[in-house]
This record gives structure tokens, sequence and C-alpha cells, in this order.
């Protein structure tokens, strides 16, 4: 109410400021323009009244619906972003989890290739070792005959070396130390 009479000041006080004759539309004391400005009091005291009981408030409606709004978007996005670090701090978590479980079956592995290398060359090992000790033993047996062939050789080139030199054959107990002497000092016997 207090706005509706200052207003109203406002609208009257200009009448009493102009003098008489020099703005034909301030001219109170014309009959129609005291009946145009009491329509115009009229007119803004309806769109007053009507303004002030139905769209303010409405106005006020969609402003306050309009923040609610905003409200539970923001408290939607604050969820949002919650969930995102949530899911992302997850997310890290599985891969370092799934980082050190590869690693640790990277390194099983590895330690499982190694071991199984290492019986296979252990087995291989055995496997050259019987190799070579059965041809260790074939060529002592090979060395003992082929030294036992020797001896009866080797006392037959000497018996006929010596039948040849003297012109007579040696006699075989004199020869037979003579030549285990002789094998003995090559190392052969």
């Amino acid at each position: 109410m207090r706005r509706f009479s200052t207003a109203l000041l406002l609208v009257l006080a200009p009448s009493a400021a102009v003098a008489e004759g020099t703005m034909p539309q301030m001219d109170f004391a014309d009959p129609l323009t005291s009946t145009q400005i009491l329509w115009m009091v009229v007119i803004l005291v309806v769109l007053y009244l009507l303004l002030s009981r139905w769209g303010l408030p409405e106005i006020g409606k969609v402003l306050e619906n309009r923040a609610e709004v905003i409200a539970r978007d923001l408290a939607a996005a604050r969820a949002a972003k919650q969930a995102a670090e949530t899911a992302v701090a997850q997310m890290n978590a599985t891969m370092a989890q799934a980082r050190s479980t590869a690693q640790a079956e990277v390194a099983k592995a590895v330690a499982d290739a190694k071991a199984k290398a290492e019986a296979d060359a252990k087995v291989l090992n055995a496997r050259l070792e019987a190799k070579l000790s059965a041809a260790e033993a074939q060529i002592a047996e090979a060395e003992k005959a082929a030294l036992a062939a020797i001896r009866p050789v080797a006392a037959e080139a000497a018996s006929s070396i010596l039948l040849k030199l003297t012109g007579s054959p040696p006699a075989q107990t004199a020869l037979a130390p003579c030549l285990d002497e002789a094998l003995a000092a090559r190392k052969v016997a």
C-alpha cells in the first residue's frame, strides 16, 4: 500500500509544479486530463493487484522450482563424481592386483622353466656320463686287447730281428723279461 501512495504522489506532483498553459497534458483543470489520470490510476491499481496476487507468486514458484532442480542436479552431479572417483580407485586397485598377479605368474613360469631345464640338463648329463663311462670302458677294453695283441707281435718281431742279426733263434726265457722291460718303459703293459 505504501508503494501505491508513493506512485500516486509522483503522478500528482508535476501538476503543482507546472504553470497553467505551458503544458496542456499537465493541465489538471481540464476534465479530460483528470479522467485520464483517474483511469490510469485504476489501471495501475488493477495491474498491481493482478501482479501481486497472481503473476508474481507464479514467477516465485517458477524460480523456486528452478532452484530445486538446480540443487537436485548439483547433488546428482556430486554423487556421480563421487561414484566415478570410487570406480577409478577400484579400477586402479584391480589393475595393480592384476599386474602383481601377472608378475607373480610370470616369475613362477620362469622358475618352473628354469627348474625343468635344470632337470632336463641333469638327465642329459647323466645320459652323457653313462655313455662316456661306457665309451671309456670300451676304450680300456680295446686298449687291453691292443696291448695283449702287441705282446705276441713284439715277441715275434724281436725273435725274427735277433734271428737275422745273430743267425740263431733267441731263447724264450731270456726274451720274455727283456720284452716286459721294454713294454713297461713305454707304459704299454
